[in-house]
């Protein structure tokens, strides 16, 4: 075999690693970030209030809208952005919510009924309750998640109940933990000439930009408006629904990946660099899969490399 044909050998089995890297739970791209924290935590949440509705066949249901501090909040916007929001087709604005298996209770005249526990922010919770708005717009997402993962259509007239919080005992929850990858770090000397030539062989026909103009503002730290690098998503394949998103996010002033926290939502990137060099807080265009994504900073080129895998259809 010739050295250019043992060369394509090669970058024929690194795309064929990217592309079948989904297969399995474990993290395929850098197996060496597998984290062995616990993936789940279980939540046993707080009473908030009870609403009662109708299926498509007539039985009543409940849903028992529960809260914790555990869960996350959704980005904080006013009413104002709120409504601009609903303006656009799809709106660009996630509740983080956990939605429990349906469990039968009693009415107060002692007929059957199912009752659904749906868990959010005390935070969003508190929100909810004051703002008519916010109110509305969370009883359509509320009622779309029921329908959605359980397949079963219900009356839009609902009612709150006023002298209960909940229907029957609340179950626990099952939250995902906090995704908080290890970043590996690439040494300078790591890097050669031909290995960065054969990076970039392999990756630029694989990748293409898409808009990520969700990025949140910069965090402020002691007064201090820290700076928000420069991010730069890519999705493979360039068209139709990505398998994976790359993002690069630049890093001049960073000299060790010891001092950048990372943290990974199912749909969001928070980072920050100490002592007081950046901050990020972006939205991604789709769902991924946090533990199996990973992270890679190259002390060479500055450059923090996310390897996102997206959660399929």
């Amino acid at each position: 075999m010739t050295d250019k044909s043992l060369l394509q050998a090669e970058e024929d089995a690194f795309l064929q690693h990217l592309l079948l890297q989904s297969e399995t739970p474990e993290m395929k791209l850098f197996p060496e970030l597998a984290d062995t924290e616990p993936q789940f935590t279980v939540v046993t949440p707080e009473p908030g209030v009870c609403v009662k509705t109708k299926d498509n066949k007539g039985e009543k249901v409940f849903i028992n809208i529960c809260k914790t501090s555990q869960m996350p909040s959704p980005r904080d916007i006013t009413e104002e952005e709120l409504v601009e929001l609903l303006d656009q087709e799809v709106p660009d604005y996630r509740i983080p919510m956990s939605i429990g298996e349906p469990h039968a209770e009693l009415d107060k005249s002692g007929k059957g009924c199912t009752a659904y526990d749906v868990m959010i922010s005390d935070e969003f919770m508190a929100k909810v309750q004051k703002s008519h708005i916010f109110n509305g717009f969370f009883m359509s997402v509320l009622y779309e998640g029921l329908e959605n993962k359980f397949n079963i259509m219900l009356d839009r007239n609902w009612t709150q109940l006023k002298n209960r919080k909940c229907l029957g005992n609340l179950h626990e929850h099952h939250v995902r933990a906090k995704s908080k990858p290890r970043i590996l770090e690439v040494q300078p000397s790591e890097t050669t000439e031909k290995e960065k030539e054969k990076a970039e062989s392999v990756s630029k026909p694989l990748i293409t930009e898409v808009d990520s103009s969700t990025s949140g503002e910069a965090e402020q730290n002691v007064g201090k408006t820290l700076e928000e690098p420069e991010c730069v998503i890519m999705q493979e394949p360039k068209k139709g629904y990505p398998e994976f998103l790359v993002a690069e996010i630049r890093l001049p002033k960073v000299k060790s990946s010891r001092t950048v926290d990372l943290d990974l939502g199912e749909d969001r990137v928070l980072l920050k660099a100490h002592p007081d060099l950046y901050s990020l807080d972006i939205y991604l265009p789709f769902d991924i899969l946090q533990d199996e994504s990973g992270a890679q900073f190259n002390r060479n080129t500055k450059v923090l490399t996310l390897t996102l895998p997206v959660k399929p259809t």
